[in-house]
């Protein structure tokens, strides 16, 4: 057997992101890849020359298989990687995590059981611009956090929800939700890993631009832990789709950011403003695809980093960088504003 990790990928939309990740990550070698559809399997086992499996209980008795990267649609994560716990694989798993709180709870448990590590995908973490802002605020430099506001007004076509591998979208059944649970987590977890976790919210949401069982529109106000308030929206009906934003101030600073762009950046012990023009001419350089209006125009660098992360974890005996019990409370918070919209309450979150 190689020295190096052997990964496999299950699920070929998303997970072709994965497959690249893989190749590109020193130290991991993908192995094999999985899905059911094989106008999927077939062109990726070939363009990543690797096994191909429709089987998923085959792909788990591949003895060269050390790490199973799950990214199939999101109310699946759970049950398919305490199956691959069980069979001894470590695991990196997609966002969210899975659609329900307690699922999740179950997971983790089935790594601690079997002695696997598990890892979560929430590459917006490690985003050099959110370091840096992350570092800031734990370093108190923006005083007191008074206000969090989180913005995403992207857009999907009605396509995006229908055929073989749409049908599962903007559902509660197998995607929890709509543009919050799916395109929205991400920027929830941000939210909450920059500044702390979120006690309570009361949210709205509803279908305006789509025809889903979900919702294509989200609305909330959140509370957080530190006594800041703050607002949060998501969309995938906002044409032509622009890009997330995220404002946060306090009592002596604040900052602004467009995606990966820096475009406010205000510090008290910055007074003349040299780091503020450092930052900027540093973070506000446009990059790449976003997703604001193609799915599929996402970078995969982060990935990468979290494939590189997982090798390490495993050769050190240690958890991931990203655990599932950080990523929980992403979905905890989402499901909180679901209960909200339905009953028209303020609701704790991790309270049920």
């Amino acid at each position: 057997m190689s020295a190096d990790v052997g990964f496999a990928v299950v699920g070929l939309g998303m997970g072709r992101h994965h497959c690249r990740a893989v190749q590109m990550a020193p130290g991991a070698r993908l192995v094999a890849v999985c899905d059911v559809d094989e106008a999927r399997l077939q062109p990726a086992a070939r363009d990543f020359a690797c096994r191909a499996y429709t089987d998923f209980d085959a792909l788990l008795a591949d003895p060269e298989v050390q790490v199973v990267n799950i990214a199939t649609p999101s109310g699946l994560h759970a049950q398919m990687g305490i199956q691959a716990a069980a069979a001894g694989k470590h695991l990196i798993v997609e966002k969210p995590a899975d659609i329900v709180p307690a699922r999740i709870d179950a997971l983790m448990d089935a790594g601690r059981r079997h002695g696997v590590r598990i890892g979560g995908i929430f590459q917006s973490r490690l985003d050099p611009l959110n370091l840096r802002i992350r570092q800031a605020i734990q370093a108190g430099r923006l005083g007191s956090i008074y206000g969090v506001h989180g913005h995403l007004p992207w857009y999907r076509l009605q396509d995006y929800y229908e055929g073989t591998h749409g049908s599962w979208k903007g559902t509660w059944g197998m995607d929890g939700g709509g543009s919050l649970m799916n395109q929205g987590v991400h920027t929830v977890d941000l939210l909450q890993w920059l500044v702390g976790r979120v006690e309570s919210v009361m949210g709205m949401f509803g279908i305006f631009g789509h025809q889903i069982e979900a919702e294509d529109q989200t609305c909330a106000l959140l509370r957080f832990a530190n006594g800041a308030i703050g607002t949060l929206y998501t969309t995938t009906a906002c044409y032509p789709g622009y890009d997330q934003q995220i404002t946060i101030y306090g009592a002596r600073g604040s900052v602004l950011k467009q995606e990966g762009l820096l475009r406010g950046w205000k510090m008290m012990d910055d007074p003349d403003g040299t780091e503020e023009q450092e930052l900027l001419s540093f973070y506000g350089e446009k990059k790449a695809g976003t997703g604001s209006s193609d799915p599929m125009a996402v970078s995969f660098d982060g990935h990468t980093q979290i494939i590189c992360d997982m090798v390490a974890a495993v050769r050190e005996g240690r958890d991931p960088m990203i655990g599932l019990d950080s990523a929980r409370h992403a979905v905890e918070i989402i499901t909180a504003i679901y209960e909200s919209g339905r009953t028209g309450r303020e609701v704790k979150v991790g309270v049920n």
